[in-house]
């Protein structure tokens, strides 16, 4: 790791296809792992944000 790396991070797993479209580089597994935490952890669920009301 030189410090240029160290400085500004590891270059990001994105591609730009030739229609301009951002493709990222990752499996189907960490692509099922992130649909998984965000849609079955109730914790990570927008439809239960509160907002501002505040928990009841």
């Amino acid at each position: 790791m030189g410090i240029i790396s160290f400085l500004f991070g590891k270059k990001p797993k994105i591609i730009f296809d030739k229609g301009g479209t951002v493709k990222h580089d990752h499996t189907d597994k960490k692509w099922d792992d992130w649909k998984d935490r965000f849609g079955k952890n109730p914790d990570y669920n927008w439809k239960n944000h509160t907002g501002k009301v505040g928990k009841k």
